[in-house]
């Protein structure tokens, strides 16, 4: 064992030899070799063997089992100050509950309501997940927080796919898979370098986080074009073949990549938690030990394990209901409000999917947590992509309905760009308030261009449109403005 004396002059020499790794941070780890576990060191976790399970106690609440006033206090007290703001927008739930089950008013309205009401539930499952995360170790909380806050997408999902009839409801899908990516990777990401620079002049993070997220990004967008180049690509009057049997194997060709997008995903989770969990254990407590409001937060009542886990059924029960009520308002609010297919499943539909997701990232990034927000975009991000969009495709396969991943040029197109923008925004491993503004800016051009784009045709079971134009009758083509 090492003299007293010489663990600075280690630390020291190590970290420098770190430092012509990254400049941004040398006292975090960049190989496996780097992390060095010391279950004696203070403040740190008890670990097995593995190092991935793990007794964390930072998420102990000090008490057991179920108390409904603690229960209802703490949802409502400890937690961020975004999420308490979210908090009053309860009574909204039961109106749109009550609306859509007495098929009382428009459709706008019992949409309107639904779509707000989807808010506070969606938080709900935020909290209860956060709940969740902190009595788990650093990568397992991460990765358990973001699935659970992508059950809202998921039920949204499987709520258009299998809860209606609706015959623009694979069109929807689509859309919405690509606005959720958009809506993370840009409006969210871009919420957080902004909020992050209001308080600093530059916030900097982990490359082994944007690296390692920007490839899975750009190998996703890949995966996900693939069917639409190839139904783009090939002529049924040069192939000599029919708009049926080139659906078809647009859709062999959807089901084969997403199957391999799950693969992937998997080996990429396997990657995090289990061959180099060390690395991203050592960034988050890294990022813990920098949050500006720890104290605040370790001062919070917390739930119990039996209240998270009673939150969480709660929120999900709720959100399957307004779920229903939303996508059945779907099609009417469409038809009679004028609304494109592409700006309802683009941008309106995501916003409400992940509003748990924003929430939570934005109110990290404020905290100086960057490395937690960005893991929360970024792997939000690879979850839609990898995850809960081929899952839909497979769950489609197995009820023979026939959703494919073609999805329209300029949908596609947009989300290769906004992907090759986000990563090099994350290449130099900062961000500051400049950043961020420009990828809000950029997601608000898409949303114009959404709001502007008509529904396709095809969108409404339509080939070749009326007389041979392309052009369908109530196909969204009416004249909308934004300033009317």
């Amino acid at each position: 064992m090492a003299a007293p004396g010489s663990g600075g002059d280690a630390a020291q020499e190590k970290h420098g030899r770190m430092s012509l790794q990254s400049s941004r941070d040398p006292a975090l780890p960049h190989s496996r070799q780097d992390v060095v576990y010391d279950g004696n060191e203070a403040g740190s976790d008890r670990q097995g063997p593995g190092g991935l399970i793990r007794i964390k106690t930072a998420g102990e609440s000090g008490r057991r089992g179920l108390h409904p006033l603690h229960f209802f206090k703490i949802i409502w007290t400890s937690s961020s100050s975004l999420s308490r703001a979210v908090n009053v927008l309860w009574p909204f739930v039961p109106a749109a509950l009550a609306v859509y089950y007495t098929n009382t008013g428009p459709s706008t309205l019992r949409f309107s309501l639904a779509y707000i009401a989807m808010v506070p539930c969606a938080n709900l499952i935020g909290f209860a997940g956060s709940e969740l995360a902190k009595k788990m170790p650093h990568m397992l909380g991460v990765l358990t927080e973001t699935t659970i806050g992508s059950i809202v997408e998921i039920i949204l999902f499987l709520v258009l796919l299998l809860g209606t009839n609706n015959q623009n409801r694979f069109y929807i899908i689509r859309a919405a898979i690509l606005g959720s990516i958009l809506a993370t990777m840009l409006l969210c990401l871009g919420l957080c370098f902004f909020a992050a620079g209001l308080r600093r002049e530059t916030a900097t993070f982990d490359s082994a986080i944007s690296e390692v997220g920007t490839g899975l990004l750009l190998m996703a967008g890949l995966g996900l074009a693939i069917p639409t180049i190839f139904s783009r690509s090939i002529s049924i009057t040069e192939f000599n073949i029919t708009q049926i049997d080139l659906d078809d194997r647009t859709t062999q060709l959807s089901r084969v990549v997403a199957v391999l997008l799950i693969i992937a995903y998997v080996v990429f989770v396997w990657f995090q938690m289990r061959t180099h969990h060390g690395i991203y254990d050592a960034i988050f407590e890294h990022d813990e030990h920098r949050d500006a409001d720890k104290h605040k937060d370790a001062a919070k009542a917390k739930l119990t394990l039996t209240e998270a886990i009673v939150s969480l059924v709660i929120s999900v029960a709720l959100v399957t209901l307004i779920a229903l009520a939303l996508v059945h308002e779907i099609e009417p609010v469409v038809e009679e409000s004028g609304i494109s297919d592409p700006f309802m499943g683009l941008i309106l539909v995501p916003l409400v999917e992940k509003a748990a997701e924003h929430l939570t990232a934005i109110d990290e990034a404020w905290d100086n947590q960057i490395n937690f927000a960005l893991s929360h975009c970024i792997g939000s991000t690879i979850q839609t992509a990898m995850l809960n969009a081929p899952l839909v495709v497979i769950i489609a396969w197995g009820r023979n309905l026939p959703l494919d991943l073609s999805f329209e040029i300029f949908e596609i197109a947009i989300l290769i760009l906004a992907i090759i923008t986000v990563g090099n925004y994350l290449r130099d491993q900062k961000s500051d308030y400049l950043e961020g503004f420009l990828c809000i800016i950029t997601y608000i051009a898409i949303a114009v261009a959404a709001f502007y784009f008509p529904t396709p045709p095809e969108a409404h079971g339509i080939v070749g449109g009326a007389e041979g134009t392309g052009v369908a009758e109530g196909g969204g083509h009416a004249e909308r403005s934004l300033f009317m």
